[in-house]
């Protein structure tokens, strides 16, 4: 049976296997952040002993590993983002993808996701770098408006001549 080990940010999906020197516990795949089919695909690829995915999803869960049951598609996230950088593709290569995704089925994408298609496949460090950069414009625009102004008093007295009870 596999099990999960915490490194940092990090996890590992581990056997234990019986060696002439005794019990040892091998790595069979890493994963940072969210646990995956593809990394469970690694992990029971490299595995000796019988593997199951869902003690392990479950084990992932009850530790707070969050658990994505969508593939991530890191290939086709990979050629979407060489495409959309100007990268050509070979004529034949394009009538062998057309034809091989001609066949699956697909969504129309929301109008309002459109935009974020130009970051698919980028890293998350160049994604974090555009947010931080945002962040940064929002914030000195924020200072630019000068400091908040507190609401004058009504210039009218109240029309209740005590306090209320509170």
């Amino acid at each position: 049976m596999a099990s999960l080990r915490a490194q940092g940010r990090s996890f590992e999906i581990r056997e234990c296997r019986v060696t002439p020197r005794g019990p040892r516990q091998f790595v069979l795949a890493r994963f940072r952040d969210v646990l995956t089919p593809e990394v469970l695909e690694r992990a029971e690829a490299e595995a000796r002993r019988p593997f199951d995915r869902a003690k392990l999803v479950e084990s992932a869960l009850r530790h707070g590993i969050p658990v994505n049951p969508h593939r991530t598609d890191a290939a086709a996230r990979r050629l979407l983002a060489e495409l959309r950088a100007g990268s050509r593709l070979e004529p034949g290569m394009v009538q062998l993808l057309r034809a091989a995704l001609g066949g699956l089925d697909a969504e129309p994408l929301p109008e309002h996701l459109e935009d974020a298609a130009e970051w698919i496949g980028r890293s998350a460090a160049e994604r974090g770098k555009a947010l931080r950069g945002l962040l940064r414009t929002a914030s000195r625009i924020r200072r630019s408006c000068g400091p908040k102004r507190e609401p004058e008093p009504p210039p009218f007295p109240r029309f209740r001549s005590r306090e209320i009870a509170a």
